[in-house]
């Protein structure tokens, strides 16, 4: 698969704004890695800037271990370390300087934490990529992904641009329904709750579909079950809102998003075999599935 050209060939007048700032809320305590890798891809992918959102406690150890290109902004936390609805301000006020906006890796299931997602999904009217406990804090409350407010989006675009990336089991988890069913009907349950809900849907797995309410459908054959480790998803989330930041359509990047995962993902385990390939050796492939695909 070749990646269209506007994303290929910059100008020479380019300047890092022209390439999307996203801003990733993410982690906790337990989880910490998970934003780091996810900001990690999106600068591999071509994002100009990205701002790691994540818990004031966690902001030393994240700068030793983050690529020095990613900027941090600590959010008030609660008493066991993880976000809550104290800092849903600082994050709406934040959001007046960003493209795109990622929640979900790491963050962890604290009921105050589900609280502040929720509220950010309904009321923050930016291009959204929304993962992992992002998805479970959704679980029993999807009719906030209706909150479309179509009066204060840009001229020419219908929807605010949401991409919800579940494995399985939190796809079974949003819907109410037994992981065998999802997985005996992917490709129908995904298109359905893209139309009801008008989002683009990637439902990962093997053969990963991504699915809008357009009705455009992609069957992705790129991937390996080396894949299958854990930081996987939070990389796969980090390209895919890079590629939004650069302009691309919400089914463009998570379509293209889907296939660069998968083959920096196959590269990696060419070199690294797939039994001791690790999510970070992913990220450094990326570059090497972009020449791939150019």
């Amino acid at each position: 698969m070749r990646l269209p050209t506007r994303l290929l060939q910059r100008k020479p007048d380019s300047h890092k704004k022209d390439f999307g700032h996203v801003f990733v809320v993410a982690g906790s305590p337990r989880y910490s890695g998970a934003g780091v890798l996810c900001a990690e891809a999106l600068m591999r992918t071509g994002a100009g800037l990205v701002t790691l959102g994540i818990p004031e406690s966690l902001n030393n150890a994240i700068i030793k271990i983050k690529l020095k290109e990613v900027m941090t902004l600590p959010l008030a936390e609660t008493k066991d370390g993880v976000l809550g609805t104290s800092c849903y301000k600082k994050i709406n006020d934040f959001c007046e300087h960003i493209d795109v906006l990622v929640i979900g890796p790491g963050l962890g299931q604290n009921k105050i934490t589900q609280v502040l997602v929720r509220k950010v999904i309904k009321d923050i009217n930016k291009p959204m990529v929304i993962d992992a406990d992002g998805l479970n804090a959704l679980a029993g409350h999807l009719d906030l992904l209706r909150n479309q407010e179509t009066a204060c989006l840009p001229a020419g675009r219908e929807t605010r641009n949401l991409i919800l990336t579940p494995h399985p089991k939190e796809m079974s988890r949003l819907l109410g329904i037994t992981v065998n069913k999802v997985q005996s009907n992917r490709e129908s349950v995904a298109l359905d709750f893209a139309k009801k809900y008008k989002v683009t849907l990637v439902l990962k797995g093997y053969n990963t579909v991504v699915a809008d309410y357009k009705n455009n459908l992609y069957i992705n054959k790129t991937g390996n079950p080396g894949m299958s480790t854990a930081g996987s998803g939070d990389i796969l989330t980090g390209m895919i809102a890079a590629l939004l930041g650069q302009s691309l359509t919400a089914f463009e990047s998570a379509k293209y998003g889907v296939y660069l995962h998968g083959l920096a993902g196959d590269l990696a385990a060419k070199e690294k075999t797939q039994i001791c390939l690790i999510a970070s050796d992913i990220i450094g492939k990326i570059p090497n599935a972009v020449k791939r695909s150019s």
